[in-house]
């Protein structure tokens, strides 16, 4: 089998992760795989089914009952499949984010879903970004990229782009959703948020969106051959 390259993204919610991510997987001609999307669907799924994402015997009895795939579009767009529905669209809500934070914090959920996305690294040239790709998914990937920025200005982010889809968005609340994934994501017992080692860390919060891809190829051009 030829040799695969992994580029692996995490950071803190708002950090603009699935937006770079996504344009620099483009740009590479690499599968981008948004596992946020993932842990979005299970959220979902319970959601659905009104089980508490902190119900651990709820998430138990139920998650042999669902069935997550990824599939991709002519246009390189990363689907989200629940047991055989696309749901790419209905898991892009504040709250199912914050859901999202507290499912991904189960052994269960995350033991089910790991082999997946390592097997999509195994087959192709990725660019994958989460909370503990760098971490536990893909503790081998080619290059491991931390990529953050000032909660302010990943609220100020997040409200335009709610806005942008036309939902309403407050800022205050905004930060305060933020705040508290990240106080979720970095205390949670299994597989928390943070910088590994060997990640560079780059921050965003002077960055536009083109600023931010230069200096992840630049980063990047240093291990593999663009």
């Amino acid at each position: 089998m030829p040799k695969t390259y992994s580029i692996a993204i995490d950071g803190p919610a708002g950090a603009g992760k699935s937006t770079i991510a996504r344009r620099l997987a483009a740009e590479l001609g690499y599968y981008y795989v948004d596992t946020g999307a993932i842990y979005r669907t299970v959220a979902y799924f319970l959601d659905l089914l009104g089980i508490s994402p902190k119900d651990i015997d709820g998430v138990s009895r139920y998650i042999d009952e669902l069935t997550v795939e990824i599939e991709y579009d002519e246009d390189g767009k990363q689907h989200m499949i629940m047991n055989g529905m696309d749901v790419t669209e209905d898991i892009r809500t504040q709250e199912i984010s914050q859901k999202a934070s507290l499912v991904s914090a189960h052994a269960i959920v995350r033991d089910m879903l790991l082999d997946m996305q390592r097997d999509v690294a195994k087959r192709h040239n990725v660019v994958m970004d989460g909370r503990d790709i760098g971490s536990v998914v893909l503790p081998k990937a080619t290059v491991k990229i931390f990529l953050t920025a000032d909660a302010e200005v990943r609220a100020k982010r997040r409200c335009d782009e709610l806005i942008a889809k036309g939902q309403k968005a407050n800022f205050e609340q905004v930060l305060k959703q933020i705040q508290q994934r990240d106080y979720q994501d970095t205390h949670r017992e299994v597989a928390p948020l943070k910088m590994c080692r060997d990640s560079v860390k780059l921050d965003t919060s002077e960055l536009d969106i083109d600023g931010v891809l230069a200096a992840m190829k630049t980063i990047i051009a240093e291990k593999i051959p663009l």
